[in-house]
């Protein structure tokens, strides 16, 4: 690690105000039909958030439309402890997966590099199938959003070996520090 980035991980925040958003439309119709969804990638972001000594401030499950999500990302990212927002699901190549469309265009910046490491660490795990994955993560004003599959094993390989290594990192270099 160079000395540069050793100073500013040293500086960074230790804890971050996280938002979780899960894209599934058969689970939201789930919750239309009072019933209650299992929500295993959720889980996994808020248990894996928590447990690194991050504040999980809201969490939602909500339908795949690009409607629905900017509505739901942009209300996230009004709330002033939210630094960053993590979606799971819609990534994929499905006519009904929407994330991608609905978050691209709303980023100042995007992190190419999010997504490239997540495709090759997916490709040494699971083979081809990653280049699947439209994962991708951007910077709206000073907060952070990424954007993930909804496997359970992708958001776990995810969050371990990407998001949480960097995140305060990343968040105070987003404010400017």
């Amino acid at each position: 690690m160079s000395s540069v980035t050793k100073l500013h991980k040293e500086s960074a925040p230790k804890s971050v105000g996280v938002y979780i958003i899960t894209c599934s439309t058969s689970k939201f119709k789930q919750i239309q039909a009072n019933e209650t969804p299992s929500d295993e990638s959720g889980d996994i972001i808020e248990e894996l958030a928590r447990d690194s000594g991050n504040v999980v401030v809201g969490r939602t499950l909500i339908s795949d439309s690009v409607p629905m999500i900017r509505k739901t990302t942009r209300k996230a990212l009004a709330e002033s402890r939210v630094d960053v927002v993590i979606i799971t699901g819609g990534t994929g190549f499905s006519t009904t997966d929407a994330t991608y469309e609905a978050i691209e265009p709303t980023l100042d910046r995007e992190i190419p590099g999010f997504g490239e490491l997540f495709r090759k660490i997916s490709f040494d795990e699971i083979g081809s199938a990653a280049m699947l994955s439209r994962a991708f993560a951007g910077i709206v004003g000073q907060r952070a959003i990424f954007c993930l599959p909804g496997s359970p094993n992708a958001v776990r390989t995810a969050m371990q070996r990407l998001i949480l290594p960097e995140l305060g990192h990343l968040v105070g270099l987003a404010r400017g520090h």
